[in-house]
């Protein structure tokens, strides 16, 4: 009895104390415990009963037992009832007593052993339930609140719970089978075994009582049927179950979806009222295009989980992403390369199916064809543009976003298809490019590499198995997707070769999981839902899923997406928080370097710093119009006669002064300033305005750099001031102008007052000067050092100065001779100078003795020139007679006059050209060059580069990466 009774109360304990995790208490765990105290601790006869209660207890060693009652009392009350009528009665009736006692003794003696037992149970008034003390200790330490509220909701469990009526009827059809095979005696040892169990208890007697009848029935049953056939029955039964239950969880995410995008676009449209957050694989997305514009050296460090799409060309990677996206958004072509470049998709859930890049705010409305078709050309256009001269693919990455009600949220990557030939038309490094654009995708040790892989060609022609194994041998972050299956199993001969491709036995590489799917009929025009029909038609009538070749779980795209999504999400989490602290040890390190090396610098990018010098080029370019006008004449005017001084001179002063009287030089000097004028003059001051506000502009940028300025813009700058100059052109309008008016300038020789007379001898002395003492450098370089030289300087002759310096001898004494003689030599002049240098052993070409002569005539002709201008100081009054009854006549003096007063008003002229449209039309240029560099990337690479300008840009580019990281970070920490 004491064993019966310490079973019941363990049996008690288990009924009371359930073992179901997650049980929601409505008592405190202070009434739990006296009830185990009770159950598990019963009275002995040993024990001290005499003990009071405790009323704190702390082990169930001394937890208070109910003393049982006295049985002595019993006796005692009936002692007491024992008078004499019963005794009369009793022998009055004691044959009565006998029949009557043994029924009545019977019922007694059970209420009697009853009481005992209720005795020996413990008073359940006082306790409702108790626990053990190391409850109490437990629920010291844990939040038992917070652990029922972290616990999933009923109706939850319940989405996970399988179909127990569904299972329970499997069950009964195994019974079923398993009964038919009970007399196969050895060969069928275990199912009788299950079937025993499965069996009622009380059929067993039933069964054993009729062996042989069961037997016999059932030997007649296993003739009717193999047991290969019951296995078919089986197998079948169970995937048409299987199949059932896919159809009804289709259909209730059809239902959810269409919920889910009701409630998106309730928020959408702000009836919460509440703000919109970025979702997490949006905050995710933009830290990869922050990395994936970050410099190129950087790659080592970005080790942020991927979905890398890589196949042969043709298999059926951009398919299978239009699949996952649910929409036809790539550019399609038979055959013919279509993806060239990276382009990186952004899946989430949004209330309407739209896409849009991320520099563009243009959504595109994946329910319209037309905007299908729109989208299609923008990343094929995209894709070209990025495609440099002479190449095929780019490594330049398109990132895109897709959203939509139910898409699953991941970042795939779709690149270019892997290729063995180049055809024609490719470059001729195509393939190279793609496998090296390809590793370094999948060389990241946290990239998820999906591998597509066509079903319907031979697998040996395959080239991406090789390439994938290379980069993952172990298969941990491999998933292999066979695509037109129904091909495949159209084709192939022997579909085991499907099986053997899903179950990584036919391809060297190894994957964590292996798909099987139909991406549509081979139509360009077929729409993703009648894609989606009939892949699920195909495997629900497929042979290869129904003689269980392919699970249930490996086929369709739909599976695929949670599956990729699942993986992705792993991953993510696994190493995210890793990478931030990678991100943040970068940041360190360069923050450290900047303090250093630049410590009273601000951290500028080099966007940054392209805004800083182009404000800087712009106050220059408009510093040119604080310019005054004096100052502008001036530098025209010098200028100018600089340009065309020598044209001057050579050319019309020269010859006119040649001529015998006054009239023939100033015909002379007319003729030659006329065709000066009407061929040459205009486009020469043009060339000279456009040149001098080249310098002003130039000398204004070297002047505002001396002012503590970066030498950091020195190389932007010098770009922007030539390609504004290459840019700038004069106004065609003002050529013809300006020859009108130095046409009249020059046509004027009324020189009204002394002053002016005195300033045309003072510019004509100067020019004189000027040119006398540059033909005397010359003719010193021909003739060499001079004896003072030689002596003191220790300097020779060399034999061509030797030569030079005795025909020089010669023909100064030609000169003396001959003092008005003409600038050219005769030829017999020519002979004899050169007869009388060979009497002195001097051999000399003729060519020699005419450059020799030219110059010295001009020396000979300017210092006359000089001396004449000298007795024409005193000539004004002269002048204004017109040199009646004169013997001096100053008609030189006249035309430098004209020449000067050209250039004074030819100065005037171009700088209101200058100051009034000029200045302005190159402030416009300069300012549409720095619009167009700022929008070139490369091109501010190019122009603001040093240690300090990279450090900024990397400072400024981890600190974003991390920000976005630890946000991205604490977002996922709370949607856990």
């Amino acid at each position: 009895m004491l064993r019966v009774a310490t079973k019941g109360k363990c049996m008690a304990c288990r009924i009371v104390v359930p073992s179901r995790t997650g049980l929601r208490f409505r008592v405190p765990l202070q009434k739990l415990y006296p009830l185990y105290r009770t159950i598990h601790h019963r009275y002995h006869g040993n024990s001290n009963s005499q003990r009071p209660p405790h009323r704190h207890f702390t082990s169930l060693s001394r937890l208070p037992v109910r003393p049982p009652r006295a049985r002595g009392q019993q006796h005692q009350h009936h002692q007491q009832r024992d008078f004499w009528v019963g005794r009369l009665a009793a022998k009055l009736l004691k044959l009565r007593y006998i029949v009557l006692g043994s029924a009545v003794g019977g019922g007694y003696t059970a209420k009697k052993t009853y009481d005992q037992w209720k005795d020996l149970m413990p008073d359940f008034s006082q306790y409702d339930w108790m626990l053990p003390d190391f409850l109490w200790e437990l629920s010291e330490q844990l939040d038992l609140e917070k652990v029922v509220k972290a616990l999933p909701e009923m109706e939850e469990l319940a989405k996970l719970l399988p179909d127990f009526e569904k299972i329970g009827e499997n069950f009964t059809f195994l019974k079923s089978l398993l009964t038919s095979g009970l007399s196969l005696g050895s060969e069928v040892k275990g199912a009788s075994g299950l079937h025993l169990l499965l069996e009622p208890s009380g059929d067993a007697p039933l069964k054993a009582t009729d062996s042989s009848t069961a037997a016999s029935q059932d030997d007649k049953q296993y003739k009717k049927s193999s047991d290969k056939e019951k296995v078919d029955q089986l197998q079948e039964e169970l995937l048409r179950t299987q199949l059932k239950y896919q159809r009804m969880l289709e259909r209730l995410e059809k239902e959810n979806k269409e919920l889910r995008k009701v409630v998106l676009q309730k928020d959408d449209k702000g009836i919460h009222q509440r703000k919109v957050k970025k979702s997490l694989i949006d905050m995710y997305s933009e830290v990869l295009d922050i990395l994936s514009d970050y410099d190129a050296n950087y790659n080592t460090q970005d080790h942020l989980p991927r979905v890398v799409v890589v196949g042969d060309q043709s298999a059926g990677k951009t398919s299978v992403l239009e699949m996952i996206a649910q929409a036809r958004i790539f550019p399609r072509g038979s055959g013919e390369m279509m993806t060239r470049s990276p382009v990186k998709v952004t899946l989430s859930e949004g209330p309407h199916h739209v896409a849009l890049f991320k520099d563009s705010g243009r959504e595109f409305d994946l329910t319209k064809e037309e905007d299908l078709a729109a989208l299609r050309h923008e990343i094929e256009l995209r894709m070209r543009k990025s495609v440099r001269e002479g190449q095929t693919v780019s490594s330049e990455t398109i990132s895109l976003s897709v959203k939509g009600p139910g898409i699953q949220r991941m970042v795939l990557v779709d690149l270019p298809g892997v290729i063995s030939t180049v055809t024609a038309g490719m470059a001729s490094d195509t393939k190279e490019t793609i496998f090296s654009i390809s590793k370094a995708y999948m060389q990241n040790p946290n990239a998820i590499i999906l591998c597509i892989q066509d079903g319907s060609v031979d697998a040996e022609r395959s080239i991406v198995t090789d390439l994938v194994s290379q980069m993952d041998p172990h298969g941990k972050r491999t998933i292999f997707v066979l695509t037109k299956v129904d091909l495949a199993e159209k084709n192939l001969a022997s579909p085991s070769r499907i099986q053997q491709i899903v179950e990584g036995k036919l391809f060297p590489m190894k994957a964590l999981g292996y798909f099987a799917v139909v991406t549509g009929k081979g139509s360009p025009g077929e729409s993703i839902d009648s894609i989606k029909d009939y892949e699920e038609d195909f495997f629900q009538n497929s042979r290869l899923l129904r003689d269980g070749m392919l699970k249930a779980h490996q086929v369709t795209t739909k599976n695929l997406s949670l599956a990729v999504s699942d993986c992705f999400w792993k991953m993510v989490r696994e190493s995210v928080e890793q990478q931030a602290d990678v991100f943040k040890a970068s940041r360190f390190n360069l923050e450290t370097e900047w303090k250093n090396n630049y410590p009273r610098l601000r951290e500028l990018d080099r966007n940054e710093l392209y805004e800083k010098a182009k404000n800087e080029i712009l106050d220059e370019v408009i510093s040119l119009s604080q310019v005054t006008p004096q100052h502008w004449e001036a530098i025209l005017q010098k200028k100018l006669w600089e340009r065309v001084s020598t044209h001057v001179i050579e050319n019309i002063y020269l010859p006119a002064a040649q001529t015998s009287d006054s009239g023939t030089f100033n015909t002379t000097v007319d003729i030659k300033l006329k065709q000066w004028t009407d061929k040459q003059l205009p486009h020469k001051a043009l060339e000279v305005a456009w040149e001098t506000l080249q310098e002003e502009f130039a000398g204004f940028i070297a002047e505002y750099k001396g002012k503590d300025q970066d030498d950091i813009f020195d190389k932007l700058k010098e770009a922007v001031k030539d390609e504004s100059i290459k840019r700038h052109k004069w106004n065609e309008g003002a050529k013809d102008s300006l020859r009108v008016i130095q046409h009249n300038a020059l046509e004027d020789r009324s020189i009204t007052d002394k002053p002016q007379w005195d300033a045309a001898i003072q510019f004509m002395e100067e020019t004189l000067q000027s040119r006398l003492k540059d033909t005397e450098t010359v003719i010193a370089d021909m003739v060499g050092p001079d004896w003072k030289q030689r002596w003191m300087y220790w300097k020779n002759r060399t034999p061509d100065q030797h030569i030079r310096n005795e025909t020089k001898t010669e023909l100064e004494r030609l000169l003396k001779l001959h003092d008005e003689h003409t600038a050219y030599l005769a030829n017999d002049e020519v002979t004899t100078v050169r007869k009388n240098l060979e009497g002195r052993s001097v051999e000399v070409d003729p060519m020699l003795i005419k450059d020799t002569w030219h110059q010295l005539y001009r020396r000979h002709f300017l210092q006359k020139a000089l001396s004449h201008c000298s007795l024409c100081k005193r000539g004004f009054y002269y002048y204004q007679r017109h040199f009646v009854d004169s013997e001096l006549e100053c008609n030189d003096v006249v035309l430098f006059w004209r020449i000067q007063r050209m250039l004074l008003i030819t100065a005037n002229t171009l700088r209101q050209q200058l100051t009034n449209t000029e200045v302005r039309r190159l402030e416009k240029n300069v300012k549409e060059v720095l619009d167009d560099f700022g929008e070139d990337t490369e091109q501010k690479c190019h122009l603001i580069t040093g240690r300090r300008v990279q450090l900024a840009e990397d400072l400024k580019k981890v600190r974003e990466i991390q920000e976005k990281l630890e946000a991205f970070i604490e977002a996922l920490h709370k949607e856990k």
